[in-house]
C-alpha cells in the first residue's frame, strides 16, 4: 500500500509542485492549507507522513507541529522560508524529523521524505510493559497485541492509548484529551471522551483484572504507572 503524505502549505502553487513529484514517486498526496484543515485531514486519513509550513494561518505550524506530536510520532518534515540556525534548531526540537527551506529541490524533497521514512520504520514497533500487560503496538498497521493477543480498537481508542502509554501516570483533562485525539477542531466531543474510555477499558479488562485507565474526579484520567 502506498504510503500517505500530508502536505500543509497555504500557497497552492508549492502544494502543487510537492504532490506532482510525490505521485510521480508513489505516494498517496493529502493537502491543507491551514492549520485548522491540516487538523481535520490529519484525524481522517492518518498519513504517514506531515510535510509542514511553519508560517501557516489560524495554527502556526510550529504549534501544529507540537498538537500532532502530542499524539503521534508520524515523521513531520518542516519546509518552510525560515532560514537561520535558530529557526532550524527550535523546529527539531519542537518535533520535526528534518528541517527543508525555501526555495527548495522536488527532487530532494522526495529523497528526504523516503529517508525520514526508512527511518521511522525502524521505530514502528514498540513494546510496552505496564504491570501484567505486555502491550505491542505496530504503528504503521495500527495494531495492538496484549499479551500476545490482538485487540480490535477502533481509531479513536487508538489514539487514547497511545497518549496514555506515552504519558505514564499524567493527569489529563477530558478537554485535553479531546485536543489530542480528535485535533484542534474538538468542540463537542470532550463529553464522548469517557464512552471511548468506558470502551477502551473493557477492551483492556478483557485481559487484566486492573484497571489502568484511572479516573481522577473532577479532573480527568490517567494511565497508572
Amino acid at each position: 500500500m502506498a504510503e500517505k503524505v500530508l502536505v500543509v502549505d497555504d500557497e497552492g502553487k508549492i502544494r502543487e509542485i510537492v504532490r506532482l513529484y510525490l505521485e510521480r514517486d508513489g505516494f498517496m498526496v493529502y493537502e491543507a492549507q491551514d492549520g485548522a484543515e491540516a487538523l481535520e485531514v490529519f484525524g481522517e486519513v492518518q498519513p504517514d507522513l506531515v510535510i509542514l509550513d511553519l508560517m501557516l494561518p489560524q495554527i502556526p505550524g510550529e504549534e501544529l507541529a507540537e498538537i500532532i506530536r502530542r499524539g503521534s510520532d508520524i515523521p513531520i518534515i518542516m519546509l518552510t522560508a525560515k532560514t537561520s540556525e535558530e529557526d532550524r534548531i527550535r523546529g527539531l526540537k519542537g518535533g520535526a524529523d528534518d528541517y527543508v527551506t525555501k526555495p527548495f529541490s522536488p527532487k530532494e524533497l522526495v529523497a528526504r521524505v523516503n529517508a525520514v521514512l526508512r527511518r521511522s520504520w525502524r521505530r514502528d514497533y514498540q513494546e510496552v510493559t505496564s504491570g501484567d500487560l505486555v502491550i505491542c503496538v505496530n504503528q504503521s498497521k495500527h495494531e495492538v497485541t496484549i499479551n500476545n493477543q490482538q485487540v480490535d480498537l477502533t481509531p479513536t481508542e487508538y489514539r487514547l492509548l497511545l497518549v496514555f502509554l506515552r504519558n505514564p501516570g499524567i493527569v489529563f483533562s477530558r478537554t485535553k484529551l479531546a485536543e489530542y485525539v480528535f485535533g484542534w477542531n474538538y468542540s463537542g466531543y470532550e463529553e464522548s471522551i469517557y464512552v471511548h474510555i468506558k470502551n477502551l477499558r473493557k477492551k483492556l479488562g478483557d485481559h487484566t483484572k486492573k484497571r489502568y485507565i484511572q479516573t481522577v474526579y473532577g479532573v480527568g484520567y490517567r494511565w497508572l504507572e
